[in-house]
């Protein structure tokens, strides 16, 4: 089967052919349908993130078709289209046990330790089916990209769960980016009244308008704190989220938030991220910051529960999609910040899909 894998840290990722699994005892296989790729890919291939082991498959927004069952498997059915949490917690230690397995310290991840979707079929392991971390989209009518998205959702579902977003909130977020996207949808969808999405360019915050912003503004031209001003009586916003890396913004979010508001730091950073920052808004203004990272299996579940009802837009979510054969050309479009969000599908799906736009 043809595979994408890690190189080493700061080195190209390789279209390589593996022999294609089987499963053993409590293990199913994914025949891949789609791998979307995220923010934290192209730092991979940047050489920005190095806790990947060498030759492992990269991808862990992934989606696939149940292939085959080990022996032992129960619960799941052969043709069923499902999805993967990439983090195979423990289950045991001490952040497990609070209920914080998204943070588990010993971990292995899909993508990083664990063969993940950017190949043909993927090996879901022993660990994953028991623990239920392999969990089935109940809509067959779905298409495996969106089904993909169910892991970028939960992480902001995440988010969310830390920062808060109540009914008449005010939601400001830098950056319309994939998951600035996710997090102004989700904010409407808690009942904020006003989401305001800063950007810089212009076909991003046309997305933001289409996915229901209902303001944006240009940093680069228009006066983004005026704004949130001019909409909360000059109290500021609730919520700021921050989801572009860039540690001169955390200020900036600071400042954008009213007394008492939150600030999520979401994005995120190059290397240590450092940020020099007004301590003293916070202290005074007694703001909460909190961050995210991962999720769990009960934000997995209700991530693609909201794309199985619709309730999530995620069909124009993916703009552009590229076979797996070309899977260093789409992680490379992804870094032009061009359109949302790309899909890798293997090449049999993608001939497939092809040949449906054009009979459309």
């Amino acid at each position: 089967m043809l595979a994408f894998t890690y190189q080493g840290a700061g080195q190209s990722a390789k279209l390589i052919d593996l022999e294609r699994p089987d499963p053993g005892p409590g293990e199913v296989l994914l025949r891949i349908g789609a791998n979307t790729v995220c923010g934290t890919d192209l730092r991979i291939l940047r050489g920005e993130k190095t806790n990947l082991d060498m030759g492992v498959v990269l991808g862990h927004e992934v989606a696939g078709w149940i292939d085959t069952l080990g022996e032992g498997v129960s619960g799941y059915r052969v043709g069923d289209l499902a999805t993967v949490v990439p983090s195979l917690s423990c289950g045991t230690c001490q952040l497990c046990v609070r209920g914080y397995e998204h943070l588990c310290d010993d971990a292995p991840l899909v993508g990083y330790q664990v063969n993940g979707g950017l190949a043909e079929f993927m090996l879901v392991p022993e660990c994953a089916v028991s623990a239920r971390r392999l969990i089935s989209a109940s809509n067959s009518e779905l298409r495996p990209e969106q089904v993909a998205l169910t892991e970028p959702i939960s992480c902001c579902l995440g988010g969310q769960r830390n920062y808060q977003v109540h009914v008449s909130d005010t939601v400001v977020i830098l950056g319309a980016g994939p998951i600035g996207l996710i997090h102004l949808q989700l904010a409407l969808l808690a009942g904020a009244r006003h989401v305001v999405v800063s950007d810089p360019s212009g076909p991003r915050r046309a997305a933001a308008e289409h996915f229901g912003a209902t303001h944006t503004v240009d940093p680069a031209t228009g006066n983004l704190e005026e704004t949130v001003l001019g909409l909360t009586d000059g109290h500021g916003a609730d919520v700021a989220v921050l989801c572009i890396g860039i540690p001169a913004l955390l200020n900036q979010a600071l400042r954008l938030v009213r007394k008492r508001g939150r600030v999520s730091v979401f994005a995120g950073f190059a290397k240590e991220g450092w940020s020099e920052i007004a301590a003293n808004l916070i202290h005074y203004r007694e703001i909460t910051v909190t961050g995210a990272s991962n999720s769990g299996r009960e934000q997995f579940a209700e991530a693609l529960q909201l794309i199985v009802d619709g309730r999530i837009n995620t069909t124009d979510m993916v703009t552009h999609r590229f076979p797996l054969s070309q899977a260093t050309e789409a992680i490379d479009f992804v870094a032009t910040g061009e359109g949302i969000k790309v899909a890798v599908i293997p090449d049999w799906n993608y001939n497939h899909h092809q040949k449906e736009q054009n009979n459309a």
